[in-house]
């Protein structure tokens, strides 16, 4: 693979992007901009690929903030290099790897079973594997006048999802929240409305630390009739900012000027922060059956630590270990490098609020990208 190490330029600080995290009236969940002008992010430790190209992904819509960020920093400091990302949901993008339209995928899912068989056959029979490169708490987040912070146990959450806690003044939630002034206002939560891994670390949580209060499966689609439904994490902040005692999920990049839950751990009542969630991730075993290659986890949901904030999204590149065209191996191989680089995963904790890998992580997942090649 022919690379060549980026030339700092004299007074080259980093690569601008946009200077505003509020979102868009219209909903767009986008907070960086890669073609206006504000904060600073640099790339200049990319590896990048000579002779350029143009990379390809698509996937979590919880990433398009992280992807604006890596994306700008990385075009700016490779030269004739673009990286599309289409934030079209986990499981379309998923599909789109298996289907070979995209080189990566972004999913808030590791690939089941079933579908790393087809993504092996997509990968021409080599591997495929899932890169924890993105970590951020998954935030319950409100819209409720005069509230903008509540203590919210697993139960109490599970039986508002469930559409059985409908108004905000029950007991379930004034117990918890003694000097709040609750409204006895409808409940209207608001679900994803297409396949999301947002909603299966969310659905995965609640039957894990709910118990009885939250009896179905876990699947990225939401598994009840909605009271609201909308697409994407960008469509779920509209439809929350747009209505009055709604209430939803999204990764914590998405939340702006949202009211945001404490959630209930052991005693005691945690809010979500890179640090909280970094704790969980941490404690976290690798998932069973895992390959040398593969780094998909199992996250502990029913964690008692007060210290680790238990609702978290741990978002996945997916990418074959062989490609059969040179230039693609080069192009994943590079970008995913300054994903998850610390340079890249700094850039994104400031921008998004995400938990940066630790050391240990990062070196693991470095050395998976630097065996990915091309069919000689």
């Amino acid at each position: 693979m022919k690379l060549f190490k980026y030339r700092r330029f004299a007074g080259y600080t980093g690569i601008a992007l946009a200077g505003t995290m509020a979102l868009a009236a219209c909903g767009s969940d986008q907070a960086v901009d890669p073609e206006d002008g504000g904060g600073a992010a640099s790339a200049g430790s990319a590896e990048c690929v000579d002779g350029g190209g143009t990379l390809s992904g698509a996937g979590a819509s919880s990433q398009e903030n992280a992807m604006a960020t890596w994306k700008a920093a990385y075009e700016g400091a490779c030269e004739g290099t673009t990286v599309q990302y289409d934030s079209v949901g986990s499981g379309a993008g998923r599909s789109q790897f298996i289907d070979g339209a995209v080189s990566f995928a972004g999913s808030d899912a590791a690939l089941d079973e079933n579908e790393t068989e087809q993504a092996v056959e997509r990968c021409d029979g080599a591997e495929v594997v899932n890169l924890p490169a993105y970590i951020s708490p998954i935030a319950v987040v409100f819209n409720l006048d005069g509230v903008d912070t509540l203590n919210l146990s697993p139960e109490t959450i599970a039986g508002i999802f469930n559409q059985e806690i409908t108004t905000w003044n029950d007991d379930a939630i004034a117990e918890d929240n003694p000097d709040a002034d609750l409204p006895d206002t409808d409940i209207v939560p608001v679900n994803r409305s297409d396949e999301s891994g947002t909603t299966e670390n969310f659905v995965a949580y609640l039957s894990e630390a709910a118990g009885d209060a939250w009896p179905h499966e876990v699947s990225g689609d939401w598994p009840i009739e909605p009271v609201e439904a909308a697409q994407g994490s960008s469509g779920v902040v509209s439809a929350v900012e747009g209505g009055q005692g709604t209430i939803g999920y999204v990764d914590a990049s998405h939340v702006g000027e949202l009211g945001t839950a404490a959630v209930g751990v052991g005693d005691d009542f945690v809010e979500y922060s890179p640090e909280s969630a970094a704790a969980i991730v941490d404690a976290s075993p690798q998932r069973e059956g895992n390959s040398d290659n593969d780094h998909a986890i199992e996250l502990d949901y029913t964690t008692d630590d007060s210290s680790a904030y238990p609702i978290v999204l741990v978002s996945y590149e997916i990418a074959c270990m062989v490609y059969g065209d040179q230039n693609e191996a080069d192009l994943v191989k590079s970008y995913l490098s300054y994903v998850v680089s610390e340079e890249g995963q700094q850039a994104v904790a400031e921008e998004a609020g995400s938990a940066p890998l630790s050391d240990q992580t990062r070196e693991s997942l470095q050395g998976t990208i630097d065996a990915i090649s091309a069919e000689s």
